[in-house]
């Protein structure tokens, strides 16, 4: 759970790019949806707005690596910046129940973030609606007409930045293998 609040956390700063990202970016619309390049490159996002008090935005970004996240925002909502609460997601067939979500803000709108398994995206796809729910208060639930081809069209916006680049190693090869041994500035970890 840890490492996910931390990769959701890591997902905030390309999310609250992309708005001015996507001014400069080429995007590409798939009916009432828009697929852009992520600002760092190494993804692309879906993105739609939903005409109704706040102007809800509803976001999904995959990166080369598979990882997807869903952002929503709205104007009128009060979340801060990285609170952390667990929401409900439904689809049209299936959910999610606790989903942990990191608030964020972006171009004058506060929503949240929340990163889901490999297998979202297809869901995503083959959903008419999501709606998502606080406990039991609504957050938003929004049609997702056309999401078949919008997530067609994010895929192969993926596929065009090419294969992820390799992962440095975790700590790197100055961290000792035994930082309290007596020879510990001299032994390091491969």
């Amino acid at each position: 759970m840890r490492n996910r609040q931390v990769r959701l956390i890591a997902a905030v700063a390309p999310v609250a790019l992309l708005t001015a990202a996507a001014r400069d970016a080429e995007t590409r619309t798939v009916g009432a949806w828009a697929v852009t390049t992520s600002a760092d490159g190494d993804g692309c996002f879906l993105s739609r707005d939903y005409d109704r008090p706040g102007a809800t935005t509803l976001l999904l970004g995959l990166d080369r690596a598979g990882r997807n996240h869903v952002s929503v925002l709205n104007r009128n909502w009060s979340i801060k910046p990285k609170d952390r609460l667990a929401l409900t997601f439904r689809l049209s067939r299936g959910g999610y129940v606790d989903q942990a979500s990191v608030g964020m803000a972006s171009d004058g709108k506060r929503g949240f973030v929340t990163a889901f398994e490999t297998r979202f995206p297809r869901y995503f796809a083959a959903s008419t609606a999501l709606a998502i729910f606080r406990g039991t208060v609504p957050v938003e639930r929004l049609p997702l007409d056309g999401s078949g081809a919008a997530v067609a069209a994010l895929r192969q916006c993926v596929a065009a930045l090419g294969d992820a680049p390799a992962r440095p190693k975790e700590h790197g090869a100055r961290i000792p293998k035994d930082p309290f041994a007596k020879n510990a500035d001299r032994e390091s970890r491969d």
